[in-house]
């Protein structure tokens, strides 16, 4: 196996902690897609939900585009392979 593979596979491994120590412990965890500008994101919550948010960089400020769909949360996991942290 390739270097870069090996890489990949200790990055995702550790997104995929990091993100489920995160959401037990009752925090947001911050999903960035390239798609999206640079100041946007996604913030998944313990309880499931998935808002698309716009952060003003000059202010720290969060506003809340909208929340996604249970269906659309669940294609965006799917995208990265999460599951659902209960």
């Amino acid at each position: 196996m390739s270097t870069i593979n090996l890489t990949s596979k200790t990055g995702t491994s550790a997104v995929k902690r990091l993100r489920e120590q995160k959401l037990r412990s009752g925090l947001p965890f911050m999903i960035n897609v390239r798609e999206l500008s640079t100041n946007q994101c996604y913030l998944e919550y313990p309880n499931g939900i998935i808002n698309l948010i716009a952060i003003a960089h000059s202010s720290r400020d969060m506003e809340i585009i909208r929340e996604l769909t249970s269906l659309e949360a669940d294609l965006l996991r799917d995208r990265f392979h999460f599951t659902v942290i209960k």
